[in-house]
């Protein structure tokens, strides 16, 4: 089965009072490139689910993103006693001179170092670090899986593409101005036309030269390139995996084959059969390039 690159998915929890949410978005790339954003404090965490997508996809960009949201809470104040004693200490012993007023206990508090203020709750606790990291695993899976998702609805559309293909290569292969006798007429009129006109021109000579422009006009290799290509394509889609980029490569392929099946084509049926083969090859190229 193939995989799409484009998916989305999000993975949300709590852990205590804080709640966190996962989402991760992917769409077509050339390669991998995996872009995180994360909150301050939480670098670590982000390292970790990106890692886990690099191991995980081969092709695609992708968005990924943490979101935590914690209640506001208050800031625990921790007072340095030993130092507001030996201040107040000092301050008893030494003498006040006059016209100044004596410390008082919110003057000492404000002194720097006698009160400190920390954090009630770490945004990177230990226990937030592990749940995040679980969620990372449901998240790559649940994005593996919408990719999957949309490989198996992609991989309908680009079959029903090549079985319109193999039909109008069996169109152009049937097509009666390839047929034998249709481009014996066709040389035989245009030999006669020219003679008849009195150009002067040796009839056996431009029977050559006629005769070898039917050759190159002939569009059998092309024909037998278009199935070929056409085969390589089923089976590496049979195959499942990563097959973009190979897919890819058929389709221009398949799509040189079909200019080149137009540019010989000297009947107007033929020309427009050539014309539905590059619009139909061109709409599996758009398709593939879907593919992982």
């Amino acid at each position: 089965m193939i995989a799409s690159m484009t998916g989305f998915a999000r993975a949300a929890g709590a852990t205590g009072p804080v709640h966190w949410a996962w989402e991760v978005r992917s769409v077509n790339g050339r390669g991998l490139e995996v872009r995180v954003r994360v909150p301050n404090g939480a670098e670590a965490a982000g390292e970790v689910a990106r890692t886990a997508l690099q191991k995980t996809l081969t092709r695609g960009q992708c968005q990924l993103s943490l979101s935590l949201t914690k209640p506001e809470t208050a800031a625990r104040v921790r007072v340095t006693e030993a130092l507001l004693a030996a201040l107040a200490e000092a301050v008893a012993r030494v003498p006040v001179p006059e016209g100044i007023a004596p410390a008082t206990m919110d003057g000492l508090l404000g002194v720097r170092g006698v009160i400190e203020s920390e954090e009630a709750e770490s945004a990177e606790t230990e226990s937030l670090a592990r749940d995040l990291a679980e969620g990372v695993v449901r998240l790559v899976a649940d994005l593996v899986e919408a990719r999957r998702a949309e490989g198996r609805a992609l991989q309908e559309i680009i079959n029903g593409h090549l079985g319109t293909l193999i039909a109008i290569i069996q169109a152009a292969e049937d097509c009666p101005a390839r047929k034998p006798d249709a481009v014996r007429a066709k040389l035989a009129a245009s030999v006669a036309s020219l003679t008849e006109a009195g150009t002067g021109l040796d009839p056996d000579r431009l029977h050559q030269e006629a005769v070898l422009l039917a050759a190159k006009a002939d569009v059998r290799e092309e024909l037998d390139r278009l199935r070929a290509h056409l085969a390589s394509a089923a089976e590496l889609i049979a195959g499942g995996g990563a097959i973009g980029r190979r897919l890819d490569f058929l389709a221009q392929e398949l799509g040189r084959e079909a200019n080149t099946l137009c540019a010989k084509a000297n009947d107007i049926t033929l020309s427009r059969i050539g014309l539905d083969l590059k619009a139909v090859v061109e709409q599996f190229r758009e398709q593939v390039q879907n593919v992982e």
